[in-house]
């Protein structure tokens, strides 16, 4: 049950949660599964994609918190100082927010279709929006 499956954009991922690592975000993450939204391109933070999710409270508080994700890593940022989102490093990432630094919830790895990371940040980048969908796999 751990084990994920994300079509972001023209782009399949495989991957899994940190259950271990993010217990109380996977829990709040899992009651909204499958989960349809849009990804856009990163502000401030580098090579990410990211799902504004405006002041959407998952009820969680920091664990598993970085401010460095590698690629293919997926965090939540739980809200406060800038709104909650969704980050998906494709490459270097320094997450901020015009606000400063900021930390998110390193809650989901993605373990397969990583050779196409860096083609769904250009993507998003010079397209636009893509459409992101987590499922169980």
């Amino acid at each position: 049950m751990d084990k994920l499956k994300i079509t972001a954009g023209d782009f399949v991922f495989t991957g899994h949660f940190e259950t271990a690592l993010a217990p109380q975000t996977v829990a709040a993450f899992r009651k909204h599964m499958p989960y349809r939204s849009q990804i856009v391109h990163v502000r401030w933070s580098g090579e990410g994609v990211w799902v504004p999710l405006g002041e959407t409270d998952f009820g969680v508080g920091y664990e598993n918190h970085t401010s460095h994700p590698a690629p293919g890593h997926i965090i939540l940022y739980p809200g406060g100082i800038s709104e909650t989102e969704i980050l998906l490093a494709y490459g270097g990432v320094d997450f901020s927010s015009k606000m400063g630094q900021l930390a998110g919830n390193h809650f989901i790895t993605l373990t397969g279709g990583l050779e196409n990371l860096p083609a769904l940040g250009k993507s998003v980048l010079w397209e636009g929006a893509k459409s992101i969908l987590f499922e169980n796999a």
